[in-house]
């Protein structure tokens, strides 16, 4: 009898300890790296650097190839991935994304945990990390047409003028639509992971920045309902970035693009690189722009490589 009680102590107690277990902190960043230092003849060190600022768990890397030249509207990735130099560099696992689909541009994934697999289209692996089951994506969707130059007049490799918002979503929908569904489908066929982070370079603005506030200070040229944002929230992500400063007006947290000055009237700035999230029982702790100047990062880190400002969250997992 004392015996068998105290067995059901000893396995109720190894119950308690998994159930009891402490959250997970990750911290994960997602950085279209423009070539990381190939497009301007320069080494990877810059583009280290940024990383080794951060200190990431995970990285969802963009653009680790060149672009060709010359690189149009249509501008295919060209020479040798620089992925593996960076992460062997940083003592990272690598995972090389290979296809070449609607939602991939010279993608990779680096993580401090072990990468156990990938989704069937390439988008994302899955990461074992203390006991859990992490889905991390990186994409990067269609840019041509761009519907911001397309609604603001600003010339783009030839791609018609529109002026309601109702084309705008049409044509975004018509540009990114298919490598969403590459996306949707590799989500819907994992199998229980307690995360899933979707990092990327969508190319694309969010409905939560073009809201008729922003339109009402000039910032926006109208409120446009962008479909590829609102499809992730329809599915139960959430947008770091905006979870934690939900204040549009005050926290623009523009990504595209360091290039160029604000006022410049050929380019428009704004935010479209993301990191959504959907757990059960997840905190996002903090989230971050991270660039070149103050006035338009959380995150300094100089000199900058990229032409896109990166994004990092510091998220607990139960």
């Amino acid at each position: 009898m004392h015996k068998v009680l105290l067995i059901l102590a000893l396995l109720s107690g190894c119950v308690g300890a998994t159930g009891d277990r402490p959250p997970l902190r990750l911290t994960v960043m997602y950085f279209n790296s423009y070539g990381a230092g190939v497009n301007d003849g320069k080494t990877i060190d810059e583009t280290v650097a940024v990383i080794r600022a951060i200190d990431p768990d995970i990285i969802a890397l963009g653009e680790v190839r060149a672009e060709s030249d010359p690189c149009t509207a249509v501008c295919p990735a060209s020479g040798p991935s620089r992925a593996p130099d960076i992460a062997a560099t940083l003592g990272y696992h690598l995972y090389e994304q290979q296809q070449r689909n609607q939602a991939l541009w010279a993608n990779a994934i680096l993580s401090r945990y072990p990468i156990a697999e990938n989704t069937a289209n390439d988008l994302g692996v899955v990461i074992h990390a203390a006991g859990r089951r992490i889905a991390m994506f990186g994409i990067h969707l269609n840019d041509y047409p761009y519907q911001p130059y397309q609604l603001l007049g600003i010339e783009y490799d030839g791609a018609p003028f529109i002026d309601t918002a109702a084309a705008a979503v049409a044509a975004a929908r018509a540009a990114r639509g298919s490598g969403i569904e590459l996306l949707i489908a590799d989500i819907a066929n994992l199998s229980d992971p307690d995360a899933v982070i979707v990092g990327g370079d969508f190319n694309e603005p969010s409905h939560r920045d073009w809201t008729a506030r922003a339109a009402a200070i000039g910032r926006h040229p109208q409120v446009v309902r962008w479909p590829t944002s609102l499809k992730l929230e329809s599915m139960g992500f959430v947008d770091s970035y905006r979870s934690v400063f939900p204040d549009e007006i005050q926290k623009p947290g523009y990504t595209w693009t360091p290039s160029s000055t604000e006022d410049d009237e050929d380019d428009h700035h704004d935010r479209i690189d993301y990191l959504f999230v959907r757990a059960d029982g997840v905190n996002i702790e903090s989230a971050a722009v991270v660039g070149e100047k103050h006035a338009q990062a959380d995150i300094v880190v100089t000199p900058w490589p990229s032409d896109h400002r990166a994004v990092v969250a510091t998220l607990s997992i139960r």
